[in-house]
């Protein structure tokens, strides 16, 4: 397991690489307003938040402002230990939510919100930075699913990206910090979290593809990468599905939110090469965290032999 990966003149940053896969038991997670946004120092830096979001109330009063988990770092947990311990991930999150992202992230002036800094998690502190999430998933026959996004869309119209959304807070009833200290046990909010971000995964291959979700392998997790055009953070998992490519096509047509998407591909690992150009840089480097894999697996084959 690797921690952020430099990949020069890249559209995008590995912030964590996870070559082996992670299951369930080897992610883990903290969950803390610590890791909540920090307000700018800049009081109208501050202020064109609610002025951005106003903005887009006005073209789209359809707009909803729904929390969103906060992506705050992470830290290996068997660093320094054993080489026979499994490697284990655990993810700092906190709160923000979808007005703040627009207002931060995606306004014009994202770049005044970063701090100089070789952390990452200090560079973005005064960003929204939710954390998304992009599945790899290969077809029985050996194919990447991608999809081509709507022009409809608020984030990259008309680019390709790998199936995916958001773990949603709302998925455990939390709005606040407060409803997570409900839980009589500290630990029992952690592993929910946890296990959400697998269970949201699968739940928006479901929604965007439309296959069935008793199709669809135990997802492992590949890693994070970020953006770098306005320092976007997305979890990437990687899935089998036993379905073919012929059969994902015909599913896709009844997809719950294909409205999303326009079109479905299923393609060879060369094809996704090419399509890389036109890909958000977090879902860039998505297809890279899988490269990672396919290689430690390939070097793991060539060991054994």
């Amino acid at each position: 397991m690797e921690k952020a990966v430099d990949v020069s003149c890249s559209p995008f940053k590995i912030l964590i690489a996870s070559p082996s896969g992670l299951t369930p038991s080897q992610v883990s997670i903290a969950f803390s307003d610590k890791y909540d946004r920090i307000p700018h120092p800049d009081s109208s830096l501050e202020d064109s938040i609610t002025e951005i979001w106003n903005q887009r109330l006005q073209t789209n009063s359809s707009l909803f402002n729904g929390k969103k988990f906060r992506y705050g770092g992470f830290t290996f947990l068997s660093e320094g230990g054993s080489s026979n311990e499994d490697p284990h991930v655990r993810l700092h999150l906190g709160l923000t939510d979808y007005r703040t992202f627009v207002g931060t992230n995606l306004s014009p002036l994202w770049e005044r919100f970063l701090v100089p800094s070789e952390d990452d998690s200090i560079s973005c502190q005064h960003s929204s930075s939710p954390l998304g999430n992009g599945a790899i998933v290969e077809t029985s026959d050996g194919k990447i699913v991608l999809l081509k996004r709507s022009n409809n869309v608020g984030e990259f119209p008309g680019h390709f990206v790998f199936p995916g959304g958001h773990p949603e807070p709302q998925e455990l009833g939390i709005e606040s910090h407060d409803d997570a200290k409900g839980f009589a046990d500290p630990n029992t909010i952690d592993e929910k979290l946890s296990q959400e971000m697998f269970n949201s995964i699968i739940r928006e291959v479901v929604e965007e593809i439309g296959v069935p979700p008793e199709s669809l392998c135990n997802p492992v997790f590949i890693g994070v990468s970020r953006r770098e055009l306005n320092v976007r953070p997305a979890a990437f998992f990687f899935m089998k599905c036993s379905l073919d490519s012929l059969e994902i096509q015909k599913l896709y047509t009844s997809a719950q939110d294909g409205y999303e998407s326009t079109q479905l591909y299923t393609v060879p690992l060369v094809d996704v090469e090419n399509m890389t150009l036109k890909m958000p840089g977090c879902h860039h480097g998505g297809f890279y965290l899988y490269k990672l894999m396919l290689q430690a697996a390939n070097d793991n084959n060539i060991t054994a032999d």
